[in-house]
């Protein structure tokens, strides 16, 4: 039976507020750190006595952190394309492979989605202590790219699952080779999910510490270590200044994101 909620006017109004307390709930942590951002307290005080910039000045003169963002940018980005491009192989082979053993490979794909990071942060750090590959670009790179890989395939395979392969074989039958149809046909219609795959990836290399901190060494830090660090060692109101900065640049293209959705589902 379905609910009348025009006529259970009190059901909407505690499903409103319900949703309002965790949403305030969610936020009030992010605005809480951007306000101490702008605190003139040398400590992380709240509320704060008087609004300064000062603290983003000293980020910003700092090399140690503006370092820190350069590297966490260059991986994400390096992870962005890796996870874009193996999500689009694996997810023509998800979506349209017949083969014994698909779905267990769909499940092992998506698995460092559900599996604890620190379980993973773990044994990655293991194994690349073996093959030498602990606090270097490429131990970074491939550890992030595993992480970020189910953020990619879930759009890309969505979108394949949601697209009609008949326009894909009438190209090839006009002529177009099976690669050419792809090309030409299907990856420019499933561009979308492709750019938020991309969106995704980077904002999980981005974001993440974990994995982070074991593969850090004290010349290769990403800025959500840099500040992990320097939360162990001061408490100065820098680290709410890059915390915001991190915040802001995860929430515009997130903003991005929803924008070229809203813009080309019309």
């Amino acid at each position: 039976m379905l609910l009348d909620y025009d006529r259970l006017g009190w059901f909407k109004t505690a499903l409103l507020g319900f949703v309002t307390l965790v949403c305030g709930f969610l936020l009030l942590p992010v605005i809480f750190i951007v306000l101490l951002s702008f605190g003139s307290s040398r400590w992380l005080a709240f509320p704060p006595p008087d609004w300064t910039l000062q603290w983003y000045r000293e980020l910003f003169a700092d090399p140690s952190w503006l370092q820190a963002a350069l590297t966490s940018a260059r991986i994400a980005t390096m992870v962005a394309v890796f996870s874009v491009v193996i999500a689009l192989m694996a997810s023509f082979a998800l979506v349209r492979g017949e083969f014994r053993g698909r779905e267990v490979l769909r499940g092992l794909l998506l698995t460092p989605m559900v599996l604890p990071v620190v379980v993973f942060a773990v044994a990655i750090y293991a194994f690349f202590l073996k093959l030498g590959l602990g606090g270097t670009t490429v131990g970074f790179v491939i550890a992030h790219t595993v992480l970020a890989l189910p953020f990619a395939i879930i759009p890309i395979a969505t979108a394949l699952e949601g697209f009609d392969k008949s326009i894909e074989d009438a190209a090839i039958v006009c002529g177009a080779s099976p690669l050419e149809a792809k090309l030409r046909i299907t990856l420019p219609s499933i561009k979308l999910a492709i750019f938020s795959a991309a969106i995704f990836s980077f904002l999980a290399s981005w974001d993440e510490v974990v994995a982070a901190i074991f593969m850090a060494s004290p010349t290769l830090q990403t800025l959500p270590v840099k500040i992990w660090g320097s939360l162990r060692q001061d408490l100065s109101p820098v680290i709410a200044a890059a915390s915001s900065l991190l915040v802001l640049l995860t929430l515009l293209l997130m903003v991005v994101t929803a924008l070229l959705r809203r813009r080309y589902s019309k």
